[in-house]
């Protein structure tokens, strides 16, 4: 029996988010310097035009493959295996990221603007319940719902964007609503997050994340296995409390584990507050 307060996670509704955050990514770059395209970001060997032009090809890709039904070309090699997929997905970025060291910073955001107008119109007239194009894989998923597909598709803009903020020393978007709900989609991947972490009837973790975009999340177990509940238990086996603007960075590969374990105050069992660490809600 789960105690009250807690709920379960309803779904999130991002669909009227990708034409303000998009249309703020356009006006971001047309202010840049030239320098500033290839200054370095937390994406590990990508600069501000490498990471500008994987959004142009995530939104290309999204319009093609969904609103325009073509199926994605066959992959080189067999996916037997996470690793497999992972290579795939890494070859298939870096393709499109070396090709388009040919574009100017201009064209890359015309290429955007375009795009991302015509994807803020697809997702726009979306219902949540209609099926998902692809299954969210870092929550564990092999089939997702409508919504969570296109709220994965919005934290990948929003991170990827907040990443170029970051490298140019431009201020964060002032809308606290789009990181809630990037960290509200995101802390939907914490049970595969933890699949493997051992845990018995009653034993939780609380995520406390503090900040206008915050909010709390329990990690109940059953004695099977890991779910997801919003809200705050009255007795926590373990508190995890950090700020909203940590939280997005850990999730999101952008925060080095010492980092991220000094960001984190800790309360009961430091081991299932280990999992955390580890966390990730992108495919890496």
């Amino acid at each position: 029996m789960i105690p009250m307060p807690l709920s379960l996670p309803q779904p999130t509704d991002t669909r009227m988010f990708f034409r303000p955050v998009s249309a703020a990514v356009v006006t971001l770059l047309r202010g840049l310097r030239a320098a500033d395209w290839n200054r370095p970001t937390v994406a590990g060997a990508w600069v501000v035009r490498d990471v500008v032009a994987h959004l142009v090809d995530l939104t290309l890709r999204r319009l093609s493959f969904h609103r325009d039904a073509m199926a994605p070309p066959p992959p080189s090699r067999p996916i037997n295996s996470d690793r497999d997929f992972v290579e795939f997905i890494n070859s298939i970025n870096a393709q499109w990221v070396e090709a388009s060291r040919r574009f100017s910073p201009r064209v890359l955001t015309d290429l955007f603007e375009l795009a991302s107008h015509d994807l803020a119109d697809w997702f726009e007239k979306r219902p949540l319940d209609a099926p998902a194009l692809f299954s969210v894989s870092w929550a564990g998923e092999q089939v997702s719902e409508g919504w969570f597909d296109i709220g994965r598709e919005f934290t990948e803009l929003w991170h990827h964007q907040e990443q170029i903020r970051l490298a140019v020393d431009a201020p964060p978007l002032d809308d606290s609503r789009y990181l809630a709900a990037v960290i509200d989609i995101a802390v939907r991947g914490l049970p595969h997050a933890y699949r493997d972490v051992p845990g018995t009837t009653g034993h939780s973790v609380l995520l406390d994340v503090t900040g206008a975009a915050g909010g709390q999340w329990t990690l109940a177990h059953d004695g099977t296995r890991w779910t997801l509940w919003v809200g705050a238990p009255s007795a926590a086996t373990t508190r995890v409390s950090m700020p909203d603007d940590s939280a997005w960075q850990l999730l999101f590969n952008a925060l080095p584990a010492r980092d991220a374990v000094a960001a984190m105050h800790v309360e009961g069992e430091p081991e299932l507050a280990a999992a955390l660490v580890r966390a990730r809600s992108v495919i890496v």
